[in-house]
């Protein structure tokens, strides 16, 4: 079968850095997978911080599996790893909001040692 003759697909690959983005777009091989799409992208030569075997990847936002065979159009995301769980710090933040209106009604409130009569 000659290379005029292989079926291809387009799909777009996106990472993200907090300064820094990347959206590529690629042509592969019909029934090519996650993995064989990002690794023929140069996307982790680019980017050397990737680590498949421990980042996750979906397909438009739906976590999925290296294995998984790519369709004409998708977009492959890979997932940085998360530096504090959401929860955590949705928590963290409501706590250091109490702390800080604890403080301002403090300091609003008047000295019970300054009144003199």
């Amino acid at each position: 079968m000659s290379e005029s003759s292989i079926k291809k697909i387009s799909v777009e690959l996106a990472y993200a850095l907090p300064d820094v983005q990347a959206l590529l777009k690629i042509d592969i091989q019909t029934g090519s997978t996650v993995q064989q799409a990002i690794e023929q992208s140069g996307i982790l030569r680019q980017f050397p911080q990737i680590d498949i075997t421990q980042d996750k990847v979906g397909i438009f936002s739906k976590v999925c599996k290296l294995d998984r065979v790519l369709s004409q159009g998708d977009r492959i995301e890979i997932y940085r790893p998360l530096l504090i769980d959401p929860k955590q710090r949705r928590r963290e933040k409501a706590e250091k909001a109490k702390a800080e209106a604890a403080q301002e009604r403090h300091k609003k409130a008047p000295d019970p040692k300054s009144d003199t009569i």
